[in-house]
Formats: C-alpha cells, structure tokens, sequence
C-alpha cells in the first residue's frame, strides 16, 4: 500500500519512516478502505475500524431511499458515506466535536450533498431535524479511561483522546446520546450504536431507560456488537 501511495522513491522512504515509527498506517497514505469505499483520513483523525463495517451495514439495511441520516461522533465521515453510498438522496447531517475530524468528514461526504457540524453531539444540529430522523448512528467511544493505556501504541499516541475515551465505565458518551435520542428520532427511527460484549448489559439497560426498545445484534466475521433501539409510533 505504501509503494501504491508514494510518488516517487523518497516519498516511499519517508512513508515507510513514519509507518515504522508506529504512525497508523492510514495516516501515513492519506485514506482507509471501509465497505469497500476509499475514505480520506487525516493526520490525527480517529482511523475507521474494520469492526465497525457491521455498524455501517446494519444501519444501512435499516435505511431507505429519502431516509434522514444522523451521523453522531461522525471522525473521518465513514458510517454516513457508507449509507449515502448504499441509498440515493439521503439527507446526509454528521457531528463531531473535534475541528480536524469535521474537516476530514466534509472531504468524505460532500459528494453525497452531506452537511458537517462542529459541535458537542446534538447541540449544533438544525432544530427542524426534530422528530424526522430516521436512522441515528452513533460511533461513540466506549473505551474505559483506565482501558486507554492497554490500547495499541499507535492509536492512543495519534488519534485524540476524545474519540478514544468513554469516561469511567465506557458508557458516558452513549448515555448522552441515549437521553437525547427520543426528541431527534422519528416514530419507528432507530439508533444505532457499537458497543463492546461485556458492555451489551448496561447498554440495553440505557437504551430501555432512554424510552427506546432495544435489540442486540452480534456478527462473529466482525467481531462486532451493536445495539438498536427502535423509538415507539404511537400512532400504530
């Protein structure tokens, strides 16, 4: 892949410096493959995992022609470019609250007429959203913070800790986003958000006091575990 990336033989050569001096390999050549999509990441931006490609295709077999989208916690962009990639006209919103990731997801999803807000979760969303999203993902960290330390060299140095730390038990992230869900989601919308095996428990537990009616999927090619929570229509 370097050798793919570089232009010429020192460009290579300080590409394969700064991969072996633990740079993530996405970093290094500018873009990560995610469901078969070439998505720009930039230096210091939470790299897309390969685990999260079941989010991705969950959500967008949930989704349909016309669906409001929410990308909440969006990094690079990834989740919500696989949908509009999945369905045409979409209406495409996504949030993060670090600048360099809103930057990079305004690369990713432009081209599917994506709008990107700077921000704390849902605070810099247009309040007409309200009541008609249809299909929420949120990608939010669920590390633990005493768990940052045991994660992988290159991505507790090089991706920021916002994206990485879930507060004492993980979940801090996902509450918020859990409370709020209701007053975003449409009847019959769903959130959807990753979470870890040993975590599943509390998880639904917060989804079935945010109001929503949770549901566990697992995929063992992933080794992926999300959770979807379906708002009630209480006109049916």
């Amino acid at each position: 892949m370097l050798i793919t990336a570089a232009r010429t033989p020192a460009e290579l050569a300080d590409m394969a410096d700064r991969r072996a001096a633990g740079l993530p390999l996405e970093h290094v050549i500018g873009w990560a493959e995610f469901c078969g999509l070439r998505i720009k990441v930039d230096p210091g931006v939470f790299v897309p995992r390969h685990r999260s490609e079941f989010l991705a295709r969950k959500a967008a077999a949930l989704a349909r022609s016309g669906a409001v989208v929410v990308d909440l916690c969006c990094g690079t962009g990834a989740l919500g470019a696989v949908l509009a990639a999945a369905w045409e006209r979409i209406e495409l919103h996504a949030v993060d609250i670090d600048p360099a990731a809103v930057r990079c997801a305004r690369r990713n999803v432009a081209a599917a007429g994506g709008r990107v807000y700077e921000g704390d979760l849902y605070e810099p969303l247009p309040a007409e959203l309200r009541d008609r999203v249809d299909i929420l993902i949120a990608n939010a960290p669920y590390v633990p913070t005493k768990a940052i330390p045991l994660m992988p060299y290159e991505a507790r140095t090089y991706e920021k800790r916002v994206a990485l730390d879930g507060g004492e038990d993980g979940l801090d992230i996902q509450r918020r986003v859990v409370e709020a869900a209701p007053l975003w989601l449409a009847p019959g919308g769903q959130l959807l958000v990753e979470t870890s095996e040993r975590q599943v428990p509390q998880t639904v537990g917060i989804f079935s006091r945010g109001g929503l009616i949770p549901k566990v999927v697992k995929s063992d090619e992933w080794d992926a575990t999300v959770v979807v929570g379906t708002k009630q229509d209480e006109s049916k």
